[in-house]
């Protein structure tokens, strides 16, 4: 017991001085203050987005009353809203119109589809005012041909395809997509914030020959453990933060109406793929920062490993809004460079089978004693030499 507490004291202490040197640095307080910013302010765009939804008015004469209604019908099949009232006349019509209170006015005997607008004809009226007219003249044909157009309207209302599904698909809600692009965009953040920091905290020791003396009373995986789970804890800290921030905003603007359980799941995975993203892209940045002796090297030296989570991301906005069940995005967030970035989108839109949610953190965790032997040995034969950078092949031989 002794001799375990030995191995980790020096752990703990380098990870406490690393949360406490942290929390006291401006650079943390203010990115921190910037994103619970950015996302309440993201909250109330959306609020005041979705508030102000508009509403077109459009008036309509006696004669007209019939295209009032198929408007309306029309107009709630394609997601657009529309009040209809009648006026007393063209004329009245026509100054409601003038005036502004209402967007248009539907005038005529009824044979014909007419409209009276101020300017211009918004285009989402125009198509239901199109799909009006041609419903009208299609009636206007069978009447002719002694039909009965409400008998034929039904029929063709009541005719639709049959589907069989194999497999029954999952329904995608729009605020579930939109949280999971917000869960992709937090996770990408705090990789790349907290994944670099370790790198440049690395170098910053490396350059001031601090690590010099402390390797004399440690080992070097302790001071890389400690260096991580020391940013990692400062980096979860802000990711809970924002993350419950933001939900809590959300929810009580009532931006966002789904369950608040299924919210907490969201940021409970959020929290959990952050924490196996952020372990798994830590330690390679640890190691790879070691090669190199200045700050401004940094950004090229994990470079190689960056480019995984920035194509997750960037595949993941790109490509999961519009197709939610894609399969290269489904296989992608089973491998381990890729998953930290889609599987918690994909897991905060829903509809993520079991199986492939569980493979996901299997396959990270399993990879990461991988990860940490091989950067172990990097930090270790390079972290100590100064000057130029240390190649790749030479710190793995050496």
């Amino acid at each position: 017991m002794n001799f375990e507490m030995g191995i980790w004291q020096p752990v703990g202490l380098v990870a406490s001085r690393e949360i406490s040197t942290r929390l006291r640095a401006k650079a943390y307080r203010i990115s921190t203050l910037a994103l619970l910013i950015t996302i309440v302010g993201f909250t109330v765009v959306m609020k005041l987005i979705g508030g102000s939804a508009s509403t077109t008015n459009v008036g309509f004469v006696a004669p007209t009353a019939p295209q009032a209604a198929s408007l309306q019908a029309t107009a709630k099949a394609i997601g657009q809203e529309v009040t209809t009232t009648q006026v007393a006349d063209e004329a009245a019509g026509r100054a409601k119109v003038g005036d502004g209170s209402l967007d248009a006015v539907l005038i005529g005997d009824g044979t014909r589809v007419e409209v009276v607008v101020k300017k211009d004809l918004d285009q989402n009226l125009r198509n239901a005012l199109n799909v009006v007219a041609g419903q009208l003249a299609l009636n206007q044909q069978i009447v002719s041909l002694g039909g009965d157009p409400s008998r034929v309207n039904a029929a063709v209302a009541n005719a639709s395809v049959t589907v069989q599904p194999l497999e029954q698909p999952h329904e995608y809600n729009g605020q579930q997509l939109v949280l999971g692009i917000i869960a992709g965009i937090l996770i990408y953040i705090s990789l790349m914030l907290n994944g670099q920091g370790v790198a440049q905290g690395v170098v910053e020791e490396k350059t001031s020959r601090v690590v010099e003396l402390l390797l004399a009373t440690i080992r070097p995986w302790q001071l890389m453990a400690g260096k991580v789970l020391g940013i990692g804890a400062v980096g979860l800290l802000q990711v809970v933060l924002v993350g419950a921030v933001g939900i809590a905003a959300a929810l009580g603007t009532g931006v966002l109406t789904i369950s608040v359980s299924a919210a907490v799941g969201t940021v409970i995975w959020v929290i959990v793929w952050f924490l196996l993203g952020f372990l798994m892209y830590s330690i390679v940045f640890g190691g790879l920062g070691a090669l190199v002796s200045r700050q401004e090297d940094v950004g090229g030296a994990v470079t190689p490993a960056l480019m995984f989570v920035v194509v997750g991301y960037v595949i993941g906005i790109s490509v999961l809004p519009s197709d939610p069940g894609n399969s290269l995005v489904e296989v992608l967030s089973i491998i381990p460079v890729f998953a930290p970035t889609l599987m918690p989108m994909r897991l905060a839109m829903g509809g993520v089978p079991v199986w492939e949610a569980g493979l996901s953190v299997v396959l990270v965790v399993a990879v990461i004693p991988a990860l940490i032997w091989l950067s172990g040995r990097i930090y270790r034969n390079a972290v100590l030499r100064t000057g130029a950078k240390v190649r790749l092949r030479e710190a793995l031989r050496a």
